[in-house]
């Protein structure tokens, strides 16, 4: 993390923040204090880097509140031998974060402007148990399978072809629900040929798109 007023007072209230939410875990809160936030934006929203906001980035896309952000990943419980796919590498900072967790952090981008930065991001931090993808991630990936995956983006039903990639006992977060409706934030766990889900609160996600963008 950064050392500067601002940042230290940000990341004070972010921690006052999490500790109110029950999300005082240790390994959790050491992995975001050490991953400087604001490597990953740009510089005109260094000072909103740890509000409670979201941040406009690079090809009219967002990142989520970091408060949502550690909701997620806290949801997700990382163990250290876990391989974990994300769908959505946007600024690359979560991937950056889980990468303190977990043993290898898979990474799907469409855009590839954002791919790219991502990954000049992951080498400045010597982050070398991240595989950036620049592609299309709405079938998932090819590495599987996962101990946990989490999308950046929303589902109108049960995205069964992910499940399909955890292993058992593994965990898969998302939004589900349609673009125009109340979305849920959802986190199932493998077991055998099926799953549990536990629902984790209203959310307002993207739909994930398949589509490659073109010149991005």
């Amino acid at each position: 993390m950064n050392n500067s007023p601002i940042d230290r007072e940000g990341f004070a209230a972010f921690l006052l923040r999490m500790r109110a939410a029950g999300l005082d875990n240790r390994k959790l809160i050491g992995a975001f204090e050490a991953t400087p936030r604001r490597d990953f934006i740009r510089s005109e929203f260094h000072g909103a880097a740890w509000s409670k906001g979201s941040i406009p980035i690079d090809c009219g896309e967002t990142v989520e509140s970091v408060d949502f952000q550690a909701q997620i990943i806290h949801a997700l419980d990382i163990q250290p031998e876990n391989r974990v796919l994300e769908i959505g590498t946007g600024s690359g900072y979560t991937a950056a974060v889980m990468a303190r967790l977990a043993k290898r952090v898979y990474t799907v981008e469409r855009y590839k402007t954002l791919h790219n930065a991502a990954l000049s991001c992951f080498s400045a931090l010597q982050l070398t148990n991240i595989v950036g993808v620049h592609g299309d991630g709405s079938r998932g990936a090819s590495d599987g399978p996962f101990d946990r995956i989490v999308v950046w983006a929303a589902f109108e039903t049960i995205p069964r072809q992910f499940i399909e990639q955890l292993v058992s006992s593994g965990v898969l977060i998302c939004a589900i629900g349609a673009a125009d409706e109340p979305q849920e934030l959802v986190h199932m766990t493998k077991v055998g040929s099926r799953f549990e889900r536990r629902d984790l609160g209203a959310v307002r996600m993207q739909m994930l798109n398949p589509r490659m963008p073109k010149n991005l």
